[in-house]
C-alpha cells in the first residue's frame, strides 16, 4: 500500500466492482481504452481479476476509501531492461483535482526508489489531451508520435478506426534530479 496526503493507493479487492462500475460504465471514460463500457457484472469480475494482478493499483480517497480510479504499473519485456509502463483511468467526478498526478507520482517514486526501475514509459491517444498533459506534469518527455499505429474500436462495418499514439518516457536519473516534494506525490 502506498499513501499520499489525500490518497491510499492499494491493491484491488474483489469487492471493488461497484467502484469500478461507477466510472467504467461511462462512455467518455472508455473512449480511449481498449474496451467498451462495462456492465456491473463485468466490473465485478474485473475487480476480482485485478485483486490477483499486481499491475493494477486502486486509487482511493484516504478519508472514506472511495475508489476514484486506478493506476496500471507493469514491468515490460525483456525484464533485464528494467522498463515499466504506467497508465491510468479515473472517475470524471474526481478529475481536475490533482488526484491522477498525485497517485502517478507516488507510484513512480515507489518504482524508482524501491523497485529499481530504470525507465518508465507511457502511451496515449494523441487526441487525448488530458492524458498527454498529465504525462507532461509527471515530467515525462514525449519521445514519439506514431501515426495510425493502433486501433481499439471499429466502425459500423467492422473496419479498424486507426489512431495516432504519443509515446512518453522518463529515466531514473531524470526523476531523481527532481525535488523530493515533486517526486513523492505527497
Amino acid at each position: 500500500m502506498l499513501e499520499t496526503d489525500r490518497l491510499i493507493i492499494r491493491r484491488f479487492r474483489a469487492e471493488d466492482g461497484q467502484g469500478l462500475y461507477a466510472y467504467l460504465s461511462l462512455p467518455e471514460v472508455v473512449k480511449y481504452e481498449p474496451y467498451d463500457v462495462c456492465t456491473e457484472d463485468t466490473c465485478r469480475d474485473e475487480a476480482a481479476r485485478r485483486a490477483g494482478d499486481p499491475a493494477f493499483w486502486a486509487v482511493c480517497l484516504k478519508d472514506d476509501d472511495t475508489l476514484i480510479g486506478y493506476v496500471y504499473f507493469q514491468l515490460q519485456e525483456p525484464e533485464a531492461f528494467a522498463a515499466w509502463e504506467i497508465g491510468y483511468v479515473f472517475n470524471p467526478a474526481y478529475q481536475g483535482q490533482g488526484y491522477a498526478t498525485e497517485s502517478c507520482r507516488r507510484v513512480m517514486e515507489y518504482g524508482f526508489t524501491e523497485l529499481g526501475v530504470r525507465r518508465i514509459v507511457a502511451g496515449c491517444n494523441a487526441e487525448n489531451s488530458s492524458s498527454w498533459r498529465l504525462l507532461e506534469r509527471l515530467y515525462m518527455r514525449r519521445e514519439g508520435h506514431l501515426q495510425k499505429s493502433i486501433y481499439f474500436k471499429t466502425d459500423g462495418q467492422g473496419n479498424p478506426i486507426w489512431v495516432d499514439t504519443y509515446k512518453y518516457a522518463i529515466l531514473s536519473d531524470e526523476w531523481m534530479r527532481l525535488p523530493v516534494h515533486i517526486r513523492s506525490g505527497i
